[in-house]
């Protein structure tokens, strides 16, 4: 009884344009698959996973991947209502998809104000087709980001990205 006792549960919400991989890494998180069809994400498909956050807490992640905003102004604010942190998911082999991704965040600061993020370039395995470049990654990190490179495919960050997103929503 007591163990059920130190499980919270959060809203993370997953943002990006679209295509950038957010239903795979979801999928890859959730399930520990990887399909190389591509699913359009129509709406909000929600997901839950349950991690252990250290010092006898779990977390009950509730995963919002919400469809792509081809445009900031695209993104729906009520999907954003109630959320604990989120997931900005860019393609590293689209450079656009990395400032659209910036322009959606704004907008879902507007809607949630500051909470816990992190930020992931997606597509690691793709790592010789890669647009964005060191400096781009450098330079959000030292305007405050986490950054971490991931990859649906492989599971490469994956993890890692989903686990410091949890500490973080811990911490705050």
């Amino acid at each position: 009884m007591m163990a059920e006792r130190n499980i919270v549960q959060k809203k993370v919400c997953m943002l990006g344009t679209f295509a950038v991989g957010k239903t795979s890494l979801v999928q890859r998180f959730v399930q520990s698959i990887y399909s190389d069809k591509y699913h359009t994400t129509v709406g909000v498909k929600i997901d839950k996973k349950v991690l252990d956050v250290g010092n006898g807490w779990k977390m009950m992640m509730m995963l919002w991947d919400i469809e792509g905003a081809e445009q900031a102004h695209d993104l729906r604010k009520s999907y954003l209502r109630g959320a604990a942190g989120y997931l900005l998911v860019a393609d590293g082999t689209r450079r656009d998809s990395l400032y659209l991704a910036l322009e959606i965040q704004a907008r879902a600061e507007e809607a949630v104000g500051e909470v816990p993020r992190v930020f992931l370039i997606n597509k690691a395995d793709l790592a010789d087709e890669w647009e964005v470049e060191e400096r781009e990654v450098e330079a959000l990190a030292q305007k405050g980001w986490q950054v971490i490179k991931t990859s649906a495919k492989t599971g490469a960050g994956v993890e890692e990205a989903f686990t410091a997103l949890a500490r973080k929503m811990m911490e705050s």
